[in-house]
């Protein structure tokens, strides 16, 4: 009897196992899980990491990522207001923000794809076909910030000015998709354009456009560097003229000054012996008018009075 018994215990371990692997399941700190009996949702969504228990055989787990997940488009050709035809490829990130809504309406991550690429490829060509080329573009109106005289502009260089922009553009496209996809239990957490290209055609154009742009742009950030260079000069020439003219009078007032000074020295010298002050005075003329000169004088002169002294004394 106790043989019979050992291949019912075996079977019952078994069985038991088997029932235990079935009833138990885990969850990982990525996934969310929800419990579905035949197609029903039981219980609350399980966010929590940990080991868990379900019935077996009648219900099911089904596991959600609770990541922010990446969805990338498929670059189109899309056509502007302005009738260029541009290559725009868009990018977006979202989430699972309501599993049970989510699940009942997508069932599973491939379908939500799919049907995001329906909303924001959608979306985005709705938008882009509303604005111009230079709207989808550009960002900012930077290079506009230098300001050109309308008589130096030909009618087919004139600057395209942007109301908008791109990124007000993004904007536009996530808020409006946001909603859609929430329907989903998706939460839309951006949408970002990842790059735009010109059709070959439209291409070179466009480069020649932004390069004239840019080269006015610079000539006139040179005119107006020239312009505040020249004035900086000039400032510099003024100061170093006033700067040479104050210089020079004060040295004038010194030298006359000085001049004065040694004038009234010699004032005070001389006229303590005048007699002697007129006898150098007629030496320094003697030296200086006989060096280089021929003098026709007559014996009579008052200009070689001293000379003659110095004869009658020899006699």
């Amino acid at each position: 009897m106790r043989q019979s018994v050992i291949p019912f215990l075996i079977i019952l371990t078994a069985a038991t196992g088997f029932l235990a692997l079935n009833s138990a399941y885990t969850v990982t700190e990525s996934q969310q899980a929800v419990i579905t009996q035949f197609g029903e949702p039981m219980g609350n969504v399980i966010q929590k990491a940990g080991l868990y228990w379900k019935t077996p055989f009648i219900q099911q787990v089904n596991y959600l990522d609770k990541r922010i997940l990446e969805w990338d488009g498929y670059p189109s050709e899309i056509p502007t207001k302005d009738k260029k035809f541009i290559w725009v490829d868009v990018t977006a990130r979202w989430r699972i923000a309501e599993p049970l809504k989510f699940l009942q309406t997508m069932r599973h991550e491939a379908n939500a794809q799919s049907r995001l690429d329906d909303i924001i490829d959608g979306m985005t060509r709705d938008y882009i076909t509303r604005y111009e080329a230079a709207e989808v573009v550009r960002n900012s109106n930077r290079i506009l910030e230098v300001e050109v005289k309308e008589e130096d502009i030909s009618a087919e260089e004139t600057f395209e000015k942007i109301e908008v922009g791109r990124n007000a553009i993004t904007r536009e496209i996530l808020e409006r998709a946001r909603k859609i996809v929430s329907d989903y239990g998706i939460e839309l957490v951006d949408v970002r354009i990842k790059r735009i290209n010109y059709i070959e055609s439209v291409q070179r154009r466009v480069f020649e456009r932004m390069i004239s742009e840019r080269k006015r742009a610079a000539e006139k950030l040179r005119s107006e560097g020239q312009a505040i260079r020249m004035e900086i000069e000039g400032q510099k020439e003024r100061e170093l003229k006033r700067i040479y003219s104050e210089a020079y009078r004060k040295a004038q007032e010194l030298k006359g000054k000085a001049d004065a000074e040694a004038t009234q020295i010699y004032a005070q010298a001389y006229s303590k012996d005048p007699e002697f002050y007129t006898f150098l005075n007629t030496l320094e003329t003697y030296r200086e008018g006989l060096k280089s000169s021929r003098l026709i004088l007559t014996t009579d002169s008052d200009f070689l009075k001293y000379l003659k002294s110095i004869e009658s004394k020899k006699v």
